[in-house]
C-alpha cells in the first residue's frame, strides 16, 4: 500500500475510534442473541410466518434454516428498478433449493431524479435517502431474519439501503444489482440537442425524440452518474457478487448472479465465523470506496452520501480526506460525462474489474479486506461468465480493451483523482475536475446572483447571461429546500460557455452526477440558509475558482468581507420551498439536517 493512503486511513481510524468502538459493541450485542424464531414469543413468530407454505414454516421453526430478508426498491416507473419485479420469486426459489427461506421484509420508495429534475419533487430527492434507510429499518424491525439481500441501484437508493443495513449491522448482507440499459443515442448528441432546444433552434418534438432515444428501456441510464457510481463503489466495497454491476438485465448471466447471491448469503449465514455487514464495512473498506470514486471521476453526490454511510458504521470522514486521498489515486476511467463512452463501453473495455485490479496492483486499494465472497477483493478484479450453464469467474486481459476509456495505473488519464476540495472566504465546496478541461480549472469572473434556479433560467431566456460570469445560485442547500440537483442549469451555462465566455457556477446545491463541462463549485458549506458566507456575495463581486490549488474566494479585502451581512431568505421563499408536492412532510428534515460536508444526515 502507498504510505500516503495508509496515513489517511490511520487518521480516519484515530478520529473514528470512539464512535467506531461504540458501534461495534452494539453489533456484537445484537450478533450474540438467539436467532429470531427461537428468541421471540410464539405469537410473534406465528405472525411472521403465517403466510408461508407449511414446509417453509418447518424450515424456519424446526430445521432452523436461514430466513433471508429481501428489501426491495422495486417500482415499474424507474427503468433501473423495473427488472426487480420478479426478483423476489427468483430469490425464493433459489433459497428453497438450498433448504432456506426468503421473505420480502419491505419495500422502500425509489424516486427518479431524471423525472424530477428542475421540478418541485426534486426537493425531496436528497431526503429520500434517509427515508429509504428508515423504510429499510422498518422492514427489518420484525427481527426474524438471518441475513439480508438489498435490491436497489439508483441515486439515493443504494446509499439509503446501505445506511439502513448498517443500522442492522449484525446481519450479513449482499447487494443485488440489475444492470444498465442498452446503449442508446450518443451522449454528446443528446447534450447537443438540449443546447439547440435551449436556444430555440429545435422544438419540443425533436427534444423528446432525442431524450427517448437516450432513455429507452429497462436498466440504469448509461452515463456514469450517481446510479452507476453506486454500482462501482459496491464492487469496491465487496458488497456485490463480483462483477455483477454492469451486466445487462436480460443477459443470461444476470439471473445466475442473482441466484448466486442467494447461495452466497446462505453460506455466509451458516458460517460459524460469520462476518456481518457492520464488521465488514470498516475504515479500509470505506477508503477503498473513496478510491474507487476518485479513480473513476464518479458522482459528486457521493461526497455527501459516503460521509453519511461511513457515519452509520461509526466512521468519521470529511471532504479533506477525499481531497488528500485524491493526490495518491490516479484517474483510470473516462466515462461520460468525463469522456464520451457509456457504461456498456466501460464494461466492455474492462469495467470495474479492470479498475479494481489496477488499484490493487498499484497499492491504491486494500486487498486484505473482508468481502461477501471468500478470496477478498482480488475476486472483484475478475469478470463473470458461463460454462455449461454455470457461473465462473475469469481473469481480465492485462491490457485495457480501449485506452480511451480505461487505462492501467502506470498510464493514467491523470496522476490524481477526479474530485477536489475548494476552500476560501466563501466556505468549503467540491469540484469535479475530471469533467472539465485543464484550461478551465482556473476561472475568474464577476458574480451574478440567483436565489433559485428559475431566476437563472429566466435570465438566460432574456439574454442576460451573454458575458463572463460566475453564477452564484444560493438557498439551495439542505436546510433551505432539501438541496435539489441543479442539472437543468448545465445546458444554458454550456450554451454561454460555447460562445466563448468564461462561465462557472458556485452553489450550495447539488449538480447531477451526470453534470460536467461547466466548472461547478458545489455543495457550499455552510449553506446560505445556515448563515454561510455564500449569502454575503453581491452582484458584480469578482470570484476566483482555482481548482489547481483548491481555492475559492471573493476577491475583496478581509475587513470589508468581514463587515458584510448575510442575506436571509424571505418568508415568501421559505413558504415556497416548504409547500406542495409533499414538501410539508419533510419540514422536520429541513430543520434538523446536518451540513452537506457532514453527509446531510437527518437522523442524528
Amino acid at each position: 500500500m502507498k504510505n500516503s493512503i495508509i496515513e489517511i486511513t490511520e487518521r480516519i481510524r484515530e478520529k473514528s475510534r470512539p464512535s467506531r468502538s461504540a458501534y461495534l459493541k452494539q453489533v456484537t450485542v445484537m450478533k450474540e442473541r438467539q436467532r429470531g424464531a427461537d428468541r421471540m414469543g410464539c405469537a410473534n413468530v406465528a405472525h411472521a410466518i403465517a403466510a408461508l407454505p407449511q414446509n417453509d414454516k418447518l424450515k424456519i421453526v424446526e430445521k432452523k434454516s436461514p430466513n433471508i430478508a429481501i428489501v426491495t426498491a422495486y417500482n415499474d416507473m424507474l427503468s433501473a428498478h423495473k427488472p426487480y419485479e420478479n426478483y423476489p420469486q427468483v430469490i425464493r426459489e433459489a433459497a428453497s433449493k438450498h433448504g432456506a427461506t426468503a421473505q420480502v421484509a419491505g419495500g422502500v420508495p425509489a424516486m427518479c431524479d431524471g423525472v424530477t429534475q428542475g421540478e418541485p419533487g426534486m426537493e425531496l430527492s436528497l431526503f429520500s435517502r434517509d427515508t429509504i434507510a428508515m423504510g429499510a429499518a422498518i422492514g427489518l424491525s420484525h427481527d426474524v431474519f438471518d441475513g439480508i439481500l438489498m435490491l436497489g441501484i439508483c441515486d439515493k437508493i443504494v446509499p439509503g439501503l446501505l445506511i439502513g443495513a448498517l443500522h442492522f449491522g449484525h446481519l450479513p448482507t449482499i447487494f443485488v444489482p440489475a444492470g444498465p440499459m442498452s446503449t442508446g443515442i450518443d451522449n454528446i448528441k443528446k447534450s447537443k440537442v438540449r443546447e439547440l432546444y435551449a436556444q430555440g433552434e429545435v422544438g419540443r418534438d425533436e427534444l423528446l425524440e432525442s431524450e427517448s432515444a437516450a432513455y429507452h428501456g429497462e436498466g440504469t441510464c448509461t452515463f456514469y452518474g450517481t446510479a452507476n457510481s453506486n454500482q462501482m463503489l459496491m464492487e469496491a466495497m465487496g458488497l456485490h457478487i463480483p462483477g455483477s454491476a454492469f451486466v445487462h438485465p436480460h443477459d443470461g448471466v444476470r439471473k445466475l448472479l442473482t441466484e448466486e447471491s442467494v447461495r452466497q448469503i446462505i453460506e455466509n449465514i451458516e458460517d460459524p465465523n460469520m462476518i456481518p455487514i457492520g464488521e465488514l464495512v470498516d475504515e479500509k473498506v470505506i477508503v477503498n470506496a473513496m478510491a474507487a470514486l476518485l479513480t473513476t471521476g464518479g458522482s459528486t453526490n457521493h461526497l455527501i452520501h459516503w460521509v453519511a454511510i461511513a457515519k452509520a458504521a461509526g466512521i468519521i470522514i470529511d471532504w479533506s480526506d477525499f481531497h488528500d486521498l485524491a493526490k495518491s489515486i490516479p484517474l483510470l476511467a473516462s466515462v461520460y460525462p468525463n469522456g464520451t463512452a457509456d457504461v456498456n463501453e466501460f464494461q466492455k473495455a474492462g469495467g470495474p474489474g479492470f479498475v479494481i485490479r489496477e488499484l490493487l496492483d498499484s497499492g491504491c486499494m486494500y486487498p486484505e479486506v473482508v468481502t461477501v465472497v471468500k478470496g477478498g477483493l482480488a475476486e472483484y478484479g475478475k469478470v463473470p461468465a458461463t460454462e455449461a450453464g454455470k457461473l465462473k469467474w475469469v481473469e481480465l486481459p492485462s491490457k485495457s480493451g480501449d485506452e480511451s476509456i480505461v487505462r492501467k495505473a502506470d498510464n493514467p488519464f491523470s496522476e490524481s483523482g477526479g474530485l477536489k476540495l475548494l476552500k476560501g472566504n466563501i466556505g468549503r465546496s467540491v469540484i469535479k475536475t475530471s469533467a472539465i478541461p485543464e484550461e478551465k480549472h482556473i476561472i475568474e469572473a464577476p458574480a451574478m446572483i440567483f436565489n433559485s434556479q428559475e431566476e437563472l433560467l429566466n435570465a438566460f431566456d432574456e439574454g442576460k447571461l451573454e458575458k463572463d460570469l460566475i453564477a452564484v445560485v444560493r438557498f439551495q442547500g439542505p436546510k433551505a429546500n432539501g438541496m435539489p440537483e441543479l442539472h437543468k442549469l448545465t445546458t444554458p451555462l454550456s450554451v454561454v460557455q460555447n460562445k466563448g465566455f468564461k462561465v462557472a457556477i458556485v452553489t450550495d446545491g447539488r449538480m447531477s452526477g451526470a453534470s460536467g463541462k461547466v466548472p461547478a463549485a458545489i455543495h457550499m458549506s455552510p449553506e446560505a440558509a445556515a448563515g454561510g458566507a455564500i449569502a454575503k456575495i453581491r452582484e458584480g463581486d469578482v470570484i476566483r475558482i482555482n481548482a489547481v490549488v483548491g481555492s475559492l474566494n471573493v476577491l475583496i479585502d478581509d475587513n470589508s468581507w468581514d463587515e458584510r451581512e448575510v442575506v436571509v431568505m424571505t418568508e415568501a421563499e421559505k413558504i415556497s420551498n416548504g409547500h406542495g408536492i409533499g414538501r410539508e412532510l419533510f419540514a422536520s428534515m429541513r430543520n434538523n439536517v446536518l451540513s452537506a460536508e457532514e453527509g446531510a444526515i437527518t437522523w442524528i
